[in-house]
């Protein structure tokens, strides 16, 4: 399958995936009229939890309500999604899902709900990348050094991440698979406890989610090998990709978006659609989001569900051939 980018994906016309058309005025007249919940299903301090206090501030100034974030962390964002998906259809609670959450999930686990049949597209939030870090106390200057430690000691290297099906955990996997190397994974409950015990030197490695790292790659206090991208981070444009360390085919990206119960009405969706562009639109929240790895990224709900529905496409076949399932 030709690879397609996701700026060019969310450009094209929306899958067959149910989504919410222009309602009449009145359907949201007098929306919204209290404070609006945004679920977050990881810890504070992680890069779902930095993207949407970042953006919410402003879009609640827009709204003319407060935004109120909720980290309710556990089973990858599971937890999360099973409350906003059982929440009352009228846009007062929201999710901030990842495409671990949205789409890696539902074909790996056993869930009481689905995001495609319980959940609406509202608006991609922000793009972001991963970085493949290690403590500064590891002699690996290079992804080339890594692999070659793997390879010398099978089995013993350990690395982190957020959850199983996000971003980290794919690209954990993935180097696995295309490098030939067999190692450990530690599963945390959000990226600021992998970021803490990268730094306590108790795992050896991690593509920590840039938010959750970034300050730590600035300061000296992580080493930064490689992004799991195609293409380098234009943020961190001197390091280089997984691909050009020695790993060709190496790609892994995300990105984290707004979804709401399904029979929200459709001219509320709307209204915290626009809401979203405006706000990722506004030069100091692009400058924070920036600041922390995270480039805004609003869609229209249509390009949201075309992006998400290719996601799907994408993982299915990488999940069905290595059989991931979690009990």
């Amino acid at each position: 399958m030709p690879r397609l980018t996701r700026r060019a994906l969310i450009a094209t016309a929306a899958l067959p995936l149910a989504v919410p058309a222009l309602g009449p005025a009145l359907a949201q007249e007098g929306f919204p009229n209290r404070s609006i919940r945004i679920v977050v299903g990881f810890t504070p301090g992680g890069a779902t939890d930095i993207a949407v206090r970042a953006f919410g501030p402003r879009m609640g100034e827009i709204l003319g309500q407060a935004i109120v974030v909720e980290n309710r962390p556990g089973a990858g964002g599971n937890i999360a999604m099973e409350a906003v998906a059982r929440s009352p259809a009228d846009g007062y609670t929201l999710l901030l899902g990842t495409i671990g959450t949205l789409v890696i999930n539902p074909m790996v686990m056993r869930m009481p709900v689905d995001p495609l049949r319980d959940l609406l597209p509202v608006s991609i939030a922000v793009d972001l990348f991963n970085i493949l870090v290690v403590p500064m106390d590891r002699p690996w200057r290079s992804v080339a050094d890594l692999v070659a430690a793997a390879k010398a000691a099978p089995g013993t290297l350990s690395w982190g991440h957020s959850g199983i099906g996000a971003s980290p955990h794919l690209s954990g996997l993935m180097l696995d698979r295309l490098a030939g190397i067999e190692t450990i994974g530690v599963s945390y409950r959000g990226g600021a406890q992998v970021a803490t015990d990268l730094l306590a030197g108790r795992i050896d490695y991690s593509f920590a989610t840039a938010p959750s790292v970034m300050q730590y790659v600035e300061t000296g206090r992580l080493r930064a090998l490689a992004v799991p991208t195609a293409q380098r981070s234009r943020l961190l444009p001197h390091v280089p990709t997984v691909a050009e360390g020695g790993v060709p085919g190496f790609d892994v990206a995300s990105w984290y978006a707004i979804t709401a119960p399904r029979g929200t009405p459709d001219a509320i969706v709307n209204r915290l659609s626009d809401a979203m562009r405006q706000a990722l639109g506004d030069a100091e929240v692009i400058a924070t989001l920036n600041r922390n790895g995270l480039e805004p990224m609003a869609t229209t709900p249509a390009q949201f569900a075309t992006a998400w529905q290719a996601e799907r496409v994408k993982w299915e076949p990488v999940i069905r051939s290595g059989n991931i399932r979690v009990e």
